[in-house]
């Protein structure tokens, strides 16, 4: 009998990817990294392929890397593959035509996901597969996480029978993510398949000097063609290998697949072809309607490429009338998508009446589901239907949706289901794959768990949904009728989110909140409590926080949350879930130290007892009847501080977007190119903190730091004059503000509650004695809080003149232009940013890297970066995760091509002012203008009254031209000089570029081109956020990476350095180079960004920014701190390099001491480090010896290079 295990779909696939690979090249994407770790994982432990070898696991430095590589290993006579997905997959295309013209059986296994058009997603759909169609590679679809497991063996044997490459996708997220119980097929079942003799065959055809060939010419017209012809055999026969695999594995495990699986009506009218993940919605769908009497039916596609309409014509009943082809991808301009122009094509060769229609669906992961099937079948039987369409969504401006088929009961009521709601970070996400495990193997029972989450790394929602049943589940879309619902964020209630709506007649709802019940009646919203009472749910309350921070576990509830969810549901008996809970915790956190897991186990052991029924009054049942329901209106911050804010965008899409309701959103709510408002992050108001600061005057030293740390700019300096603060609240506490500059004034430092994460950096960093800031409960403060913060908006000006931007207190009193973003709580890479806002602002125009920061920096619907009371503000702009810095050069080479532009045509009317229509005073101006061209301040100033000048003039050339005065000159384009000049006024200033993004950009697959933009002397400006990982896919290794560190895909630690790639800048000798800590020594790094920004060349500053996935055992609390130590110990040394430095003086300074002997305590402060010294003890002192040995050598090689520049 099989054995059954729960596993998502990336580690399904990732079984006969290590079994039959000798190598995998890899490199880090959403979501696919977790093959790759999976494959690094068994490797490291020592787990042997079909061949007896550990397959050797190497990360290249981008997915062109890896594809080159692919190429190499099997050009070398070796079976390897790689794992990948959307945008990654596209920098493999190139090479993807060459294993397949070269007949290479290497095996691609693709999370498929969205492509970067209008914007980024990470979720899943089709048009990353869709366009490698054609490059010769094979295609084959996993509908299911078993399919995964089952047809990943397919690929791998049929690669290596047929020669060819293969591209083995499944549905990105939908089932990469979904964790479901499955039947294993281990390796030696499949053993006896492999066609050991093809293998040999291949390993014939390697490059060797033992029998040398060339490979990889070049060649002419007269053979080119016939040469691209010669592999025609080999696809040809292609589908009857896939199909011998499919049949072999069906022998040893029972599963029989084909090219093309129908089901369905065996007379069916109307049949729908489809692939992966919604063949079984369709197919839920075919089955309710099937017994309705519909003739329905659906074609599965297995195999997409070679595509045989040979096998599907046969797969489509004779009795077919109309057959609708289902693509999840968009080609625009195209007669068709994909699939639907591979069915019509196979439809017309085969002579049969046969209508094709053609659909688009579920791109970036939209919810599919069986109602929308049954829309899809309903348009197919209607007298005129549409021939193309798309469903699960409101087009309003093509009209072509199709509306929303009726709902469909296509699940036996013996399927149980559960959804929770988590914050990211809280372990929610953990916790329901948990159970799912916990209930296959601990009660036998068959599972399914999908988890949704947005893109942020940690402190964004999270909706998990389970469902556990005595058969297999095949149910791949979202829960709408729950036995259970669970809201483990208590603020979630009062964000209009619907989650009782989820919850079926009887079912169960628990709350994690510290409300006692009357507090409970007054702070649930009456749709909740109306939605409650409707459906007669048993209502639960757990004060799952207040346990998790008696246990010291601070916002990690997950484990106390599921043991509630056991204790509730009656699953199994409570002590068996108990049991392999804390078998759980032991394995899950073993990392983290045994005081961790001691931490965790004590609090289930509390769990169930925190546990109370609330019994709500039949009353309501009408609170929403009775409810007035005001319009609360927006709530943030006044228009004097957001001049450009759309505050019909705000309604139309803002709003229904944080209520989780965008998937009604119309398509007319929607800018076309992709184009956001700034600034619409102040109306979030997350209010999410367990605890926010509280200032206390009288110790407080005024030094400003904690408004610099704040990763959120959620605590400010507000500086208020006498008769600002005429009308201030009781409790509007200031104290004497003690800088010269502003005598007089009362100084107060002010939190933003509702915007404020409760990291806790401000605290912890602030230096007066007994701390003048404190954390406390957010609910003893919310209210008098939002009071003052109403009050010093609306009231107290910006003192931003006051002190000059070059030292902390003056940058803090300017206006931050990125504020309340959704980063991590103790985030390192937002201070850095913000205060670049701070300096460079108004003038700063920002091409960003895909990453950590592109997420907290644009991710929808709450854009952090803002405008000022004029309305400027940084223009944000993002391209791909590999090209920014060319993207950012362009960027800088159009504004300066524009600019000399302008000066031409400055030019042109200076030398005739009157000739083209400027005034005397005009014309003075632009003089002006012309010597201050290069400096930002003038230039900018100058620009404002001109703009004003320019506007009195075009009137007044106007009203000339319609005289019959003498004829102005006209510009290239026709029009007066005046009018040309004020069009393009926004070039007056000079603008500040910044290319902007993390350590795996700048290191990695960035580096070529980030190399290429220093050495042009193009006067750009380069920020690199270096966390020393790829932060946003999970805390994979880069060049950045430190020696000994344990992280994804280096699980017995780094063996490699760190690359040094400040000082491989400085050998340009005119590159601006800085390394700066902004904890460690803010001043330095102020005066590094100002140098760089003003220094008339390419710059580059590398900023050290602690991350959540260092694992600081302190907490992130402490980030601050650990910026410190990394300085002190050396581990981070600091120093510019001014290639523009003044006559005399050293072009290189050192901005740190010698390094302190306490690196190892710094280093066993952070889970990346301590774990290894735990796990294996002398490989982590070796490791860190060499370490040790490196911190020391590289501030001696410092004071050598200063030396070298003073002689």
């Amino acid at each position: 009998m099989a054995t059954k295990i729960t596993v998502d779909g990336m580690t399904a696939a990732a079984r006969a990817a290590y079994a039959l690979s000798e190598a995998a090249v890899i490199y880090p994407i959403t979501p696919a990294s977790r093959m790759a770790e999976t494959v690094e994982s068994w490797s490291a432990a020592g787990e042997t392929n079909l061949m007896g070898q550990t397959v050797a696991v190497k990360e290249m430095q981008s997915e062109k890397g890896v594809a080159g590589a692919l190429h190499g290993y099997l050009a070398g006579g070796a079976l390897a593959s790689t794992f990948t997905a959307s945008q990654g997959l596209m920098l493999m295309i190139p090479n993807l035509y060459k294993l397949s013209g070269e007949l290479l059986p290497g095996v691609l296994h693709v999370t498929s996901r969205s492509l970067s058009a209008h914007a980024l997603s990470i979720f899943g759909d089709h048009q990353d597969v869709m366009a490698v169609r054609q490059t010769g590679v094979a295609m084959l679809a996993s509908a299911s996480v078993q399919e995964c497991m089952d047809l990943s063996w397919v690929a791998h044997l049929s690669a290596i029978e047929g020669s060819l490459p293969f591209v083995h996708f499944f549905d990105g997220f939908r089932t990469s993510d979904e964790v479901c119980t499955i039947e294993d097929v281990p390796p030696e079942v499949v053993a006896p398949l492999v066609d050991w003799s093809a293998v040999q065959a291949f390993r014939d055809q390697a490059l060797e000097p033992q029998h040398p060939r060339i490979r990889g010419t070049a060649q002419n017209p007269d053979i080119y063609f016939q040469n691209r012809e010669a592999a025609n055999p080999r696809y040809d026969r292609l589908p009857a290998i896939v199909q011998g695999y499919m049949d072999g594995l069906a022998k040893v495990c029972g599963r029989q697949y084909h090219l093309f699986d129908y089901v369905g009506a065996p007379d069916a009218e109307h049949v729908v072809v489809t692939l992966a993940s919604s063949c079984d919605v369709v197919e839920a769908a075919v089955r309710s309607l099937a017994a309705q009497g519909r003739k329905v039916g659906l074609v599965k596609v297995r195999l997409y490429r070679p595509f045989s309409a040979e096998h599907l014509m046969d797969a489509i009943p004779a009795t077919a009338k109309v057959v609708c082809a289902l693509d999840r991808t968009k080609e625009p301009g195209s007669l068709g998508e994909p699939l639907f122009l591979d069915v019509c094509s196979a439809v017309q060769e085969s002579g049969r009446a046969i209508a094709v229609l053609g659909g688009r669906y579920g791109l970036s992961s939209k919810d599919f589901t069986p109602s929308m099937a049954a829309a899809v079948f309903d348009n197919m039987a209607a007298d005129q239907p549409k021939r193309h369409f798309t469903v699960g969504i409101d087009d309003d401006v093509t009209h072509l949706s199709l509306p929303k088929g009726p709902a469909l009961s296509t699940l036996p009521d013996t399927v149980r289901q559960y959804v929770f709601y988590g914050f990211g970070s809280d372990g929610t996400v953990g916790a329901s794959k948990q159970a799912a495990k916990i209930a296959g193997e601990a009660k036998g029972l068959f599972a399914q768990e999908y988890s949704w989450f947005d893109s942020k790394k940690s402190g964004g929602l999270t909706i998990s949904y389970l469902r556990l049943a005595d058969g297999p589940v095949r149910a791949p879309w979202l829960i709408e009728d729950a036995d259970y619902v669970a809201c483990n964020k208590s603020v979630y209630v009062k964000r209009g989110y619907r989650m009782a709506d989820k919850l079926k007649e009887g079912g169960t709802f628990v709350l994690n909140a510290q409300w006692t019940d009357d507090e409970l009646d007054r702070q649930l919203p009456p749709a909740l409590k109306a939605a409650l009472a409707k459906r007669r749910a048993r209502l639960f309350v757990v004060d799952a926080a207040g346990l998790a921070a008696k246990h010291g576990l601070g916002n990690r509830i997950n484990m106390i949350m599921l043991a509630v969810f056991f204790k509730l549901t009656d699953l199994m008996p409570y002590g068996t879930a108990v049991d392999a809970l804390k078998n759980s915790v032991r394995a899950l956190y073993a990392h983290e130290g045994a005081d961790a897991v001691k931490r965790d186990l004590d609090a289930i052991d509390e769990a169930a007892g925190a546990v109370r029924e609330v019994r709500y009054p039949d009353s309501w049942a009408s609170a929403l009847k009775e409810a007035a329901s005001p319009d609360e209106g927006l709530q943030g911050l006044p228009p004097r501080q957001n001049a450009v804010l759309d505050e019909a965008y705000l309604k139309k899409v803002f709003e229904p977007m944080e209520r989780l309701e965008g998937n009604a959103l119309p398509v007319s709510a929607m800018d076309p190119a992709g184009f956001v408002p700034a600034g619409t992050s102040a109306y979030e108001k997350r209010t999410v903190a367990q605890n926010i600061p509280r200032w206390n005057p009288q110790k407080c030293v005024q030094c400003y730091e904690c408004s610099l740390v704040c990763p959120h700019a959620a605590i400010r300096p507000f500086v208020a004059t006498d008769e600002e603060l005429a009308h201030a609240p009781e409790s509007y506490a200031t104290a004497p503000a003690k800088l010269p500059a502003l005598a007089g004034m009362a100084f107060r430092i002010q939190v933003y509650p509702q915007d404020c994460v409760g990291c806790g950096s401000c605290a912890d960093n602030c230096p007066a004695p007994g701390k003048a800031l404190v954390m406390e409960p957010l609910a003893g403060q919310l209210d008098e809080q939002r009071e003052n913060l109403e009050f010093a908006q609306n009231n107290v000006s910006l003192k931003d003149g006051a002190v000059p931007a070059d030292t902390v207190p003056g940058t803090q009193l300017r206006q931050p232009l990125l504020e309340f973003s959704g980063c991590c709580g103790g985030c390192g890479e937002t201070p850095y940013v913000k205060l670049l806002t701070q300096l460079f602002g108004p003038r700063l125009v920002i091409a960003n890297a895909t990453g950590c920061s592109s997420i907290w920096g644009a991710y929808m619907p709450a854009m952090p970066y803002t405008v000022d009371k004029h309305g400027c503000g940084p223009a944000w702009g993002n391209s791909l995760f590999e090209d920014n810095g060319e993207y950012g050069y362009g960027i800088a080479r159009g504004i300066r091509a524009r600019r000399e532009g302008l000066s031409l045509l400055v030019d042109e009317a200076l030398a005739d002012p009157d000739g083209c229509g400027v005034a005397y005073e005009t014309a003075a101006l632009l003089r002006e203008w012309k010597g201050a061209m290069g400096d930002p301040d003038r230039s900018r100033a100058i620009g404002e009254v001109l703009r004003q000048r320019l506007a009195f003039d075009a009137q007044a050339a106007r009203t000339r031209s319609a005289s019959d005065a003498a004829p102005l000159k006209r510009v290239f384009d026709g029009s007066d000089y005046p009018s040309a000049l004020l069009a393009r006024a926004d070039l007056f200033a000079k603008k500040s570029v910044w290319c902007i993004g993390g350590d795996g950009w700048a290191y990695d697959i960035g580096f070529g081109g980030l190399d290429e933009v220093l050495a042009s002397k193009e006067n750009i400006n380069v920020l690199v956020l270096d966390t020393e990982g790829y932060s946003n896919t999970g805390g994979e290794m880069s060049k950045a990476t430190q020696l000994g560190s344990v992280s994804g895909f280096t699980v017995n630690g780094k063996p490699t350095p760190k690359k040094n790639l400040g000082r491989m800048m400085m050998q340009y000798g005119y590159v601006y180079v800085a390394h700066v800590c902004l904890g460690a020594d803010m001043q330095q790094t102020i005066d590094a960004l100002r140098e760089a920004e003003a220094y008339d060349g390419p710059s580059i500053v590398i900023a050290l920014c602690p991350c959540i996935s260092w694992g600081i055992r302190e907490g992130m609390h402490a980030a601050v701190r650990e910026q410190k130590r990394a300085v002190a110990t050396g581990y981070w040394p600091l120093y510019r390099f001014n290639p523009a430095a003044p006559a005399g003086t050293d072009p290189l300074t050192i901005d740190c001491t010698v390094p302190d002997k306490t690196l190892p305590s710094f280093l066993s402060g952070q889970n990346r480090f301590a774990s290894l010294a735990e796990r294996e003890p002398e490989l982590s002192a070796l490791l860190q010896s060499e370490l040790a040995k490196d911190v020391v050598r590289g501030h001696e090689e410092l004071v050598r290079t200063v030396e070298v520049y003073k002689g």
